[in-house]
């Protein structure tokens, strides 16, 4: 067996953990954002080589998950209400008469 071929020394159960860890890792990245403690100056882009999600931490990302949904609906709502409150401002603003002089060149 070559090097490259030779299974990996640390065996499986490390592989395992590896795999964990940048689970946890990704769960970790996305709950900070969603709480608001970071924020991500690029787009989020979805994460490869993860591999199947472990067991126990899908109930975590099940979490994470319905609080994403939560957020949207947040955000839907305000985005929702600010559009309530320019079209009210529009139509305020729409009822004024002009509070300058208008001039009419009536040379032209």
């Amino acid at each position: 067996m070559s090097p490259e071929s030779e299974p990996d020394a640390a065996g499986p159960s490390d592989a395992h953990g590896d795999s964990r860890a940048r689970w946890e890792a990704v769960l970790d990245a996305l709950e900070a954002t969603l709480d608001g403690g970071a924020t991500a100056d690029e787009p989020w882009t979805e994460p490869t080589g993860l591999g199947p999600i472990p067991r126990d931490l899908v109930g975590r990302a099940s979490r994470l998950l319905a609080a994403q949904r939560d957020r949207i609906v947040a955000v839907e709502d305000a985005r929702r209400t600010a559009l309530d409150h320019l079209g009210a401002l529009r139509a305020v603003d729409a009822t004024r008469l002009p509070s300058g002089s208008v001039y009419l060149d009536a040379s032209a």
